[in-house]
């Protein structure tokens, strides 16, 4: 079987969505290309290739007929190579537009009747040279565009320049030429508005790394750094790997990564992220993922490759882009046959605006995209953006998701009569109770015995050192604590009326026996985060119209947990089960979205419409998911299901903006209402709109 590789291949001159489509279709075309992503936000093509058939010379010499260029995988090269042809770029450029400025100028100067006659000055041979020198770049593309059976936005507007020329309207072509430019400079700005929130992203990695070694330290860059190394990092640096804290301490602002503005407390045994900041102290870490392998690595990564995951819409504007061109150029052959004014034909090629099409969604969804995982939230692609939109079912899980999934203590009972007297006489209360409760669980491993200790250390409480423990698999733990015998464990079924009450809240209750007598009761339970009784009022008045708790616990913790929040739920479940109700919604018509965290959820996530992982959860589970918090905050799930909305309202309002320009100006220039300068002119307005429609997404916001 042979075997399939993937590479990366940066990717010059692509402007907007079309460019996208041109590059694809031309890789795809070489023998033992087996898939081809191109992304715009990123300049770049992900090829996985059979290497035996598919030849880099061949996937260059495609992307070249195409009319882009293949950068150098050397850096310094790629840096050397894309200058040169930025410069060459630049130069071509301008000097159409200084051509197409002063002949502008002039024509203007005429409309106004200040240079009446200056144009005839200018010999009609001179002009056409003026034209094609201007234009030459542009023409160049169509031509080798044409040899290759392709359509591109600016082959109507060339046709049109040339039909102006024929009719000798040298100074119009000019004209034309210039708003060619102008265009050119507009769809580079757009395109440049959908990359700038991923090109933001990038640029918080840093590019070097102090790696202490033979107690030395020496700056280098981040390429050459090797997992092991020591890294030391200084206040108001950034960490440039992913690693172990193996000396120091430090205030880290996480905020690149989580969203979370609040600094984090570092020492040693803590894990740091590449791309956070030390606010004070200085740390040393143990080298563990550096670059692409990093947290932040990853990160930028699934952003970029999320354009892969195109939206409904945004594939049906790709299909009709296709399509666009060729009907425009149907209806100037009609407006020819029907008017027979070349003036009138060539301004319905001018006006016409198919690369607008094609980045009315893209634009918005990169925007999106790239603030999202500025803010901690990772979302794979524009398809779920469109489909998270129309979300009206939320599905929860509840260890890890909807509560803390730590155990805390939170009642202490210690029986009045008669009464109890602890180590040295003293009257049992409930710091003593706690203090032979949490010694007695010192070294059990149990979850409810960790939140035992925990709630002794908050609390600081020395513990007691234990003999002939015990650990009694089902029923609890006994121990000698400084004489006296200890027994934690399940109370029995003639507990007070309330033990019972607090059973009924879904809590845990241990009981606490002191030399066989009983001595009080502690009660544990999972804790919810304080934030989601308002994350889901948000949500629901978001447009979540059914918001139901999938739990494999117990009837009585999910009933007490889903009363407290006043949604339904369901318990006991196994994963199989939850991917059956989330089938069942599905086929009801309902477009479901799931939260979970741990290995039982990732079925569910992956059946689920939208699957979110909690950032805690295991990698199972966020690789099955289709958007991943990058903290434990609830308030925000209702903020993506806000920006998705957001996100389809804009996409929607520039396709309206783009079909409405359309419509309207091919109209007025097929009934001659619409002079060939002034199409030219307004060509370039819908790649603006689209640009300051989508801007609005690149600021957070919930409202809907």
């Amino acid at each position: 079987m042979d075997h399939i590789q993937t590479i990366e291949l940066p990717i010059s001159g692509m402007d907007c969505a079309e460019c996208t489509q041109h590059v694809q279709k031309a890789i795809s075309g070489v023998d033992g290309v087996q898939k081809v992503d191109v992304f715009l936000s990123s300049e770049k093509a992900v090829v996985q290739l059979n290497p035996s058939l598919a030849k880099m010379d061949e996937i260059r010499k495609a992307v070249k007929n195409a009319g882009y260029s293949v950068s150098s995988q050397d850096k310094n090269a790629t840096t050397q190579n894309a200058g040169l042809a930025d410069f060459s770029r630049r130069m071509f450029t301008a000097f159409g537009l200084a051509f197409g400025a002063v002949i502008l100028l002039v024509v203007l100067g005429e409309w106004l009747g200040l240079l009446d006659g200056l144009t005839q000055l200018i010999p009609f041979p001179i002009g056409v040279i003026l034209v094609l020198v201007g234009g030459a770049p542009i023409f160049f593309n169509v031509v080798r565009a044409a040899l290759n059976r392709q359509v591109i936005s600016h082959t109507l507007m060339s046709v049109g320049a040339f039909a102006a020329l024929a009719v000798g309207e040298w100074t119009t072509a000019m004209v034309v030429v210039f708003f060619m430019h102008i265009g050119n400079y507009t769809e580079r700005l757009t395109s440049e508005g959908a990359r700038r929130a991923v090109k933001d992203l990038a640029a918080l990695a840093p590019q070097t790394a102090r790696v202490e070694k033979d107690n030395e330290e020496k700056e280098i860059p981040i390429a050459e750094v090797q997992v092991n190394d020591i890294v030391v990092i200084r206040p108001g640096e950034k960490i440039p790997v992913d690693g172990e804290v193996v000396s120091g301490r430090a205030a880290v602002d996480q905020s690149s990564v989580t969203g979370e503005s609040m600094p984090v407390e570092a020492g040693v045994g803590s894990r740091v992220s590449a791309a956070t900041l030390i606010k004070q102290g200085t740390l040393k870490v143990k080298t563990q993922a550096v670059g692409s392998e990093s947290t932040f690595g990853r990160v930028i990564k699934m952003v970029e490759e999320a354009e892969a995951h195109r939206a409904n819409v945004q594939r049906f504007a790709d299909k009709f882009s296709a399509y666009y061109l060729p009907v425009v150029a149907g209806i100037a052959a009609l407006t020819f046959l029907f008017t027979r004014n070349p003036l009138a034909t060539a301004a319905v090629l001018l006006v016409a605006c198919s690369c607008t099409i094609a980045l009315a969604t893209p634009i918005a969804m990169l925007a999106t995209i790239g603030m999202n995982a500025k803010h901690g939230v990772l979302i794979k692609g524009g398809k779920y953006i469109e489909t998270l939109a129309r979300a009206d079912v939320l599905l929860i899980d509840k260890t890890g998701t909807l509560t803390l999934g730590k155990p805390v203590v939170t009642d202490i009972i210690v029986l009045p009569s008669p009464p109890r007297r602890g180590v040295g006489g003293e009257v049992m209360d409930e710091v003593t109770l706690l203090s032979y409760a949490a010694s007695a669980d010192r070294y059990s491993e149990h979850p409810l015995a960790d939140a035992l200790r925990r709630a002794a250390s908050e609390r600081d409480i020395q513990l007691y050192e234990i003999e002939n423990f015990e650990s009694l698999t089902g029923l609890g733990v006994r121990a000698v604590v400084d004489g006296k015998n200890i027994s934690v464990g399940k109370p029995s079924n003639s507990s007070p009326e309330r033990v019972k009450e607090l059973e009924a809240q879904g809590k845990t209750v241990l009981s606490v026996s002191m030399d066989e007598s009983l001595a009080g009761f502690i009660a544990v339970s999972d804790t919810l985060r304080s934030e989601v009784p308002e994350a889901l009022k948000e949500a629901k008045r978001l447009g979540i119209k059914k918001v139901e708790l999938l739990t494999g616990d117990n009837e009585r913790a999910a009933s007490s947990l889903a009363g407290a929040l006043n949604i339904s739920y369901r318990a006991g479940l196994m994963p199989e089960d939850k991917i059956r109700i989330v089938k069942e919604y599905q086929a009801q018509g309902h477009v479901v979205v799931m939260v979970g965290d741990g290995i039982n959820d990732a079925p569910a996530l992956a059946q689920a419409n939208i699957g979110i992982a909690m950032k805690a959860g295991t990698d199972i589970a966020i690789e099955a998911a289709h958007i991943t918090l990058l903290r434990e905050d609830w308030t925000l799930i209702p903020q993506v299901i806000a920006a998705a909305k957001r996100t389809m309202r804009v996409v929607k309002g520039n396709l309206g903006f783009t079909a409405a320009y359309n419509i309207i100006g091919l109209t007025l220039a097929a009934f001659g209402l619409l002079p060939p300068m002034l199409a030219a002119a307004l060509q370039s307005i819908p790649d603006l709109g689209i640009l300051g429609n989508s801007a609005r997404l690149l600021k957070p916001k919930i409202q809907s």
